[in-house]
């Protein structure tokens, strides 16, 4: 009986860990009309979720060994449910940011390493597998209730709800703690506060180089900040692009540092020496480039939804729950065909599938939408992450020792969601970014009066942002436009918004190509745990 309600208490917080990552997505057009910002506000805020966890989740597992695995996991609920009540209350993104992107973000690098850690020192032999397997069954639940659960609630109530229900659970979560054993006894780990400070820096500069990308240009100044009447672009280069460089610069650094520490065992934050053995290289890689595709798609496809179509959130999650409730099949389908496939089989067939269906996606974007081709297109995409989440963490977890396992496990946390910020940044800066240029082309070549093209660029230099299209009609005439101009540009923007989200597609397409490079490493046969000192 405590068995089980050990789970529970786990399995609880393990559903809104998960939950979190996509129930905010098909809400994005009504969080914006009520908080009064833009679609790429929400897209930083998104980013910044999910970036706030990789850039401290190695930080998160450190600090469980030190205080104790249910202590971490404790403070870490009591932080995310601090979180959740401040993003209920925002009135305005900037606290939606702080409580969701930041506060919650922190809360949870603690508690996602602690569930996996107490899983393994509450329950031994067949009640671990099963235990586990509980926790993936919820994570898959979560993910596959996540889009229907957010758009009911905002549909019919309102989007603070969930996170308000976030509160109550994680209050649960910690009143229920003290039945989940802890035997596992504090370690005195040594933290190196400049690697903290060297990942996260680093990190936080490539994933803001992107996201500003759709704004100051990702080469050539587009339309660059100014200081002071200074424009800055540092010779001639978009400030983008210098944040990326900075920011890679700055994580090679951080490289450097682990070997030192790692060379005169002074506890690096992480083993880099780990990274010379292929199927784990090769694992993390792949298991990135999941994560870049599942955000871009969660990020993109609700936008496509409600903002060109005019879907509403629920609305919105019916039409992803085909990705969801084959994401959950499929993860069970690849462990069964396992026992018969290489995972570099299975991998790879859902690295085909995924190239599949996201030109079936791009085939299915129109001003009417093709919903047989958009379901089939979103069943084939949950098809493919299914099998990918299938084999990775197995492939991963095999590569290394016992004793590694655990810094495996926070590495994987760390690709996750750098992953998923990546995917949201790199895919919706092309989003918004093709939408200003295709706008402003598409008014260029349009039949309105040259002094009406003269007020939409002006209006549009430093970019457009995405609005519903069936708004911009009357936008347009509120700014002084006649009925005629106004639907005129009112359909050069729904053709714009159609056009942009092609080429975001595309964008799936090229990174789902790209990770077939990665897969290479992938083993050819049944993963097995290495022995120690074997070779990669």
């Amino acid at each position: 009986m405590k068995r089980a309600r050990v789970i529970a208490v786990l399995g609880s917080a393990q559903f809104v860990m998960v939950l979190d990552g996509t129930v905010m997505n098909v809400s994005i057009s009504t969080v914006v009309a009520d908080l009064d910002t833009t679609v790429a506000a929400m897209q930083s805020a998104i980013t910044f979720y999910t970036l706030t966890m990789a850039a401290f989740m190695l930080l998160g597992a450190k600090l469980g060994d030190v205080w104790g695995r249910r202590r971490a996991f404790v403070i870490g609920s009591c932080v995310y449910a601090a979180g959740s009540l401040i993003t209920a209350l925002s009135p305005n993104v900037g606290l939606l940011f702080l409580g969701w992107s930041v506060i919650e973000g922190l809360g949870a690098v603690l508690v996602i390493p602690a569930i996996a850690a107490l899983v393994a020192d509450n329950y031994q032999g067949n009640d671990r597998i099963a235990a586990f397997a509980i926790i993936g069954a919820v994570s898959g639940a979560a993910v596959a209730a996540g889009p229907l659960i957010g758009g009911f609630v905002t549909t019919y109530f309102d989007w603070r709800y969930v996170f308000a229900a976030e509160v109550l659970i994680m209050i649960g979560v910690v009143l229920c703690a003290r039945i989940v054993t802890d035997p596992t006894p504090k370690r005195s780990v040594r933290i190196d506060a400049l690697s903290i400070v060297l990942s996260s820096v680093g990190l936080v500069a490539v994933v803001f180089g992107m996201l500003q990308s759709k704004t100051w240009g990702w080469i050539l100044p587009l339309n660059p900040p100014s200081i002071g009447g200074v424009t800055v672009a540092p010779l001639g280069i978009s400030p983008a692009a210098w944040f990326i460089v900075i920011g890679v610069a700055v994580l090679a650094l951080f490289l450097a540092r682990q070997r030192v520490l790692e060379r005169t065992d002074r506890g690096p934050l992480v083993h880099v020496g780990m990274f010379s053995i292929t199927s784990l290289r090769s694992g993390l890689a792949v298991l990135g480039a999941q994560y870049t595709v599942t955000a871009g798609l969660f990020f993109m496809v609700p936008v496509y939804l409600q903002m060109t179509l005019g879907l509403d959130a629920l609305e919105t999650g019916v039409r992803i729950f085909p990705l969801s409730i084959a994401l959950v099949a499929f993860s069970i389908v690849g462990t069964r065909i396992s026992r018969v496939l290489s995972p570099r089989t299975i991998v790879r067939i859902g690295q085909l599938i995924l190239v599949v269906s996201a030109v079936l996606l791009l085939g299915s974007a129109t001003s009417d939408l093709r919903s047989g081709l958009f379901a089939t297109g979103m069943f084939l995409s949950g098809t493919a992450l299914g099998l990918l989440a299938s084999q990775l963490g197995n492939v991963n977890m095999s590569s290394v020792t016992e004793k590694e396992t655990s810094e495996v496990g926070g590495l994987q946390g760390v690709f996750q969601n750098l992953g998923s910020s990546l995917g949201t940044a790199l895919i919706g800066s092309i989003l918004i970014g093709a939408l200003s240029t295709s706008f402003a082309s598409g008014v260029t070549a349009s039949d309105l009066p040259d002094t009406t093209k003269s007020t939409v660029a002006t209006a549009t230099e430093h970019g457009v942002t995405i609005v519903p299209a069936a708004d911009v009609a009357g936008i347009a005439e509120q700014a002084g436009l006649n009925d005629a101009d106004a639907d005129t540009l009112a359909t050069v923007y729904r053709d714009s918004q159609l056009s942009s989200l092609r080429i975001a597609f595309f964008g799936l397409i090229l990174i789902s190509l790209g990770s077939l490079f990665f897969s290479r490493g992938i083993p050819t046969e049944v993963a097995v745990r290495r022995r120690k000192g074997s070779s990669a």
